[in-house]
């Protein structure tokens, strides 16, 4: 669905008056100021129709960048920054906010940019190392997650941290050092960065165990404590669901899987992400049944 600018309604013959009865009146939607999007039953707004409504109105040159860039990639992004728009002007001169777009001056090589769909952004290395330098860690680390299981090869991230001497590369080297492409979910890897800023012992990843034939896997694993940790962020009950098998028969399964877990001595420690996004909630579950095994 097409944004629509204020000169392409007056183009069309209509003038702020009615603009604005039409906003009152619900058959527009106000994207941002000057931009406009029809009214249609079930509409809704996303990141890509505020991009669409803000880069006609800079001068070119712009490159969609950072939270923006991530978004357009299909990266894992935290859902609060998405209210603005993410652009860098390659040079110098530090960066500027406004109400709907956060604008970078910073040195970018041709080589970071690529054209996608008419627009210009950074590229997937570069992305992430940008979001890694700028934002929360967490979602920093999810982003370089998630972009290690689509294929980005480690080292591009390494050139990247050798090239960009700017504000924030510790913090993306810290990214770098967490990121591991066998966390399947953001929730999985705001969790391990729960865990780092908490200073628990480092689990396994996806880790297997087979009890009396049948095989087992756990999002995170403790062998030495007998404790597995379970994110239960991915609505599995609807997601996992076998061919031909309802929502109870899923729910029954799980259950008789932790059941044999248990009786096979381990410690099963079940989170969301209110705890994954709250360390000090997470410690609270996981710490006990760390030392308890101990």
């Amino acid at each position: 669905m097409a944004v629509r600018l204020t000169r392409d309604l007056n183009a069309e013959g209509l003038g702020s008056n009615t603009i604005r009865r039409m906003v009152r009146g619900e058959q527009l939607a106000r994207v941002r100021r000057g931009a406009f999007l029809a009214v249609d039953d079930g509409v809704s707004l996303d990141h890509r129709q505020l991009i669409d409504a803000t880069i006609p109105r800079l001068r070119p040159g712009h490159v969609l960048s950072h939270t923006s860039a991530a978004w357009l990639h299909g990266l894992p992004v935290d859902a609060g920054e998405l209210g603005l728009v993410t652009v860098t002007k390659p040079g110098t001169g530090g960066a500027a906010l406004g109400p709907y777009l956060h604008r970078y001056r910073t040195p970018l090589p041709e080589a970071d940019i690529e054209s996608v769909d008419g627009l210009c952004r950074t590229r997937l290395a570069r992305t992430v190392v940008d979001v890694g330098r700028c934002g929360d860690l967490g979602f920093a680390v999810a982003a370089a997650d998630a972009a290690l299981r689509r294929g980005l090869a480690p080292d591009e991230l390494a050139t990247q941290l050798q090239v960009i001497r700017r504000y924030g590369i510790r913090r993306a080297r810290t990214m770098v050092e967490l990121a591991d492409a066998r966390s399947e979910s953001p929730g999985e890897s705001l969790s391990r960065v729960a865990m780092w800023r908490l200073g628990l012992p480092t689990p396994e990843l996806q880790f297997e165990i087979v009890i009396g034939g049948t095989r087992y896997r756990a999002d995170f694993a403790w062998p030495e404590f007998r404790v597995l940790g379970e994110f239960d962020g991915k609505v599995k009950y609807g997601e996992l669901l076998r061919p031909g098998e309802t929502a109870a028969d899923a729910v029954m399964r799980e259950k008789r899987r932790e059941a044999a877990l248990r009786a096979a001595g381990w410690w099963v420690v079940r989170w969301t992400y209110k705890e994954a996004m709250h360390p000090t909630t997470l410690e609270r579950l996981l710490r006990p049944a760390l030392y308890r095994s101990a």
